[in-house]
């Protein structure tokens, strides 16, 4: 089976206000590719961003889920995520391996602050964890 160099799955990482986002919105503005991120999970129909910690676990499901439907509909897709750790790609990665999709992973390194008031400690918490 040949890849389908038509169709590219990237993947944007990087920690809280890094530009994840904002680049993400500047490809897919550019290529037509969908934009996805887990974050969209919570925002509900009044545009209102509700972060709800218990939920953060079907939030990635419901990612990975829209990312494979669309890439099956023959459309490329960008998801911003942080993937501070690397089996947090996997399933992406196995995504792109079984619709025989390209796959491209990015990393943003900006400082430019979380629009989401996260905490200097779990800030801190995360850039411990992040794998290069």
């Amino acid at each position: 089976m040949n890849k389908n160099t038509d169709i590219t799955l990237t993947l944007i990482r990087g920690l809280p206000g890094s530009g994840k986002s904002t680049l993400a919105k500047q490809l897919a503005e550019k290529t037509g590719a969908i934009h996805l991120e887990t974050d969209m999970y919570f925002v509900g129909e009044d545009g209102q961003y509700r972060f709800e910690p218990l939920k953060l676990e079907a939030a990635h499901l419901w990612c990975q889920q829209q990312t494979e439907q669309h890439l099956q509909q023959g459309c490329s897709v960008i998801v911003s995520n942080t993937f501070v750790r690397h089996w947090e790609i996997a399933a992406y990665q196995a995504i792109a391996k079984k619709l025989n999709v390209k796959l491209d992973i990015q990393v943003c390194e900006g400082n430019f602050g979380s629009v989401h008031d996260i905490a200097p400690e779990t800030l801190k918490k995360m850039k411990a964890k992040w794998q290069k």
